[in-house]
């Protein structure tokens, strides 16, 4: 199971390439799976987190807001590969729903990738009040 974690900062060249980092390689191998994120990123799932986070959606009722939702994901998904020097191309399409134009920040989260323009990385990232941020982890159960 890949654990990925640590924030990464890169540039997409004009053919729409940008190097992964080499850390999150190593549990991508050579291809992953690239879907609409929320908050206005991109998730990268290596295959066996792609299973793992696609199979949540199987058994969920047939209503309007679940197809919603499964279609928010599955219709956006894109396979690609990573080239021999480390660069993948990120669909085009994906690249203008994430605002992604030049420089980008890859951000581990145990079980995907988080793929941002830094401008909307930047603009969202409010760690400010660890403390706040603390005590809401602890309230869901998470010791430190």
């Amino acid at each position: 199971m890949s654990r990925f974690a640590g924030q990464f900062e890169h540039t997409i060249d004009t053919k729409g390439r940008v190097i992964v980092p080499s850390k999150f390689r190593d549990d991508l191998k050579d291809a992953y799976i690239v879907t609409l994120g929320l908050d206005g990123c991109l998730y990268l799932f290596s295959d066996e987190g792609w299973e793992k986070f696609s199979a949540q959606f199987e058994n969920l009722p047939g209503n309007k807001e679940t197809r919603k939702i499964r279609r928010y994901f599955m219709a956006n998904a894109a396979d690609c590969d990573i080239d021999k020097q480390g660069r993948t191309l990120i669909p085009a399409a994906l690249r203008e729903k994430a605002g992604i134009d030049k420089e980008v920040v890859f951000v581990g989260l145990i079980d995907k990738i988080e793929l941002w323009s830094k401008e909307r990385y930047d603009a969202q990232d409010d760690f400010d009040s660890v403390d706040e941020v603390a005590e809401d982890l602890s309230k869901l159960g998470v010791k430190f």
